[in-house]
């Protein structure tokens, strides 16, 4: 290259390494000035709360939002839910003056460096969440390691998702996200004008592309599909959002949805025809169990 594309004189090298400062520095500035403009105009139009309440309650009663708000899934014998990350985005952008999202910090060989984040630009309140990501995929045939830049990108998403849920619920009030939670609730139950058949049909299709069969679904619930109730349902769309966000493997859900069909009981034979003229003998009863200190045998001399 010759000095006349170097307008500083400077060799290539040198050349190339302040033009990327010059453009690092660039952005930055460039960052900071819309950080500031956030700011100013969330300081020039605050919130009103009532009304941001308002048109989260209201969005909560769109049924496509309601089967996606809340995942659910077993744990040590009790059933762990909370509201998704659809429902906390629908709440941040609702309650307005929010800045959320995540970035990638750094990618190193093998894994990633991602921060997450929720920030209030009224109250000044921020949470962030620095993690790792390793560039692995894990399977039920084992785990293997990813080095297509998509699935990279779409694996750091998938894990930033659940980061970026926990900082923005951590902004928001606690008696605001759980009156969304109720509501989500309310409409789950309600249907909005769709029959409950339609939505049991709804629901087994959307199970079944995840391979998981109507009698799965019958096992877990302990009861028919075609009796299942507006309950039953809500407790479903919950589950299938905790699949959907990553929370849960699918094989963890069929594991235990096997696991808690219960088998059928075989019927109990009938008893043994006596033929004419054979006395009855007579049942005999059990003796009962001697005492510990006397159940000595062979084996124990």
């Amino acid at each position: 290259m010759s000095n006349e594309l170097n307008p500083f004189g400077a060799a290539p090298g040198r050349e190339t390494g302040s033009l990327q400062n010059v453009t690092a520095a660039m952005a930055t500035t460039r960052q900071a000035q819309e950080v500031q403009a956030m700011v100013i105009m969330a300081k020039r139009f605050p919130r009103d709360q009532r009304a941001s309440t308002d048109r989260i309650l209201q969005a909560c009663t769109r049924v496509s939002l309601a089967e996606a708000a809340i995942y659910s899934f077993p744990r040590g014998g009790s059933e762990v839910s909370g509201p998704s990350i659809r429902l906390a985005e629908c709440i941040a952008q609702e309650w307005g003056n929010i800045d959320f999202g995540y970035a990638e910090l750094e990618q190193r060989p093998g894994e990633s460096l991602v921060m997450a984040y929720a920030w209030d630009l009224e109250t000044n309140t921020r949470q962030s969440k620095i993690f790792s990501v390793p560039h692995v995929r894990h399977t039920q045939k084992g785990d293997y390691p990813l080095t297509d830049p998509r699935d990279i990108y779409e694996l750091v998403a998938n894990q930033a998702s659940r980061r970026i849920r926990s900082c923005i619920l951590s902004v928001i009030p606690g008696d605001v996200i759980e009156s969304a939670v109720k509501q989500c609730d309310v409409t789950m139950k309600a249907g909005n004008g769709t029959s409950l058949d339609e939505r049991i049909t709804n629901m087994v299709l959307k199970f079944q592309e995840l391979n998981i069969t109507p009698d799965m679904l019958r096992g877990f619930i302990g009861k028919n599909v075609e009796a299942f109730t507006a309950n039953d349902l809500a407790r479903l769309a919950k589950i299938y959002r905790s699949i959907k966000d990553g929370v849960v493997g699918v094989e963890y859900f069929t594991e235990k949805m096997q696991n808690s069909a219960a088998p059928e009981q075989e019927a109990p034979a009938a008893p043994a025809q006596i033929p004419e003229g054979v006395p009855a003998q007579p049942v005999p009863v059990p003796a009962e169990p001697a005492p510990a200190e006397q159940q000595m045998g062979l084996d124990d001399l």
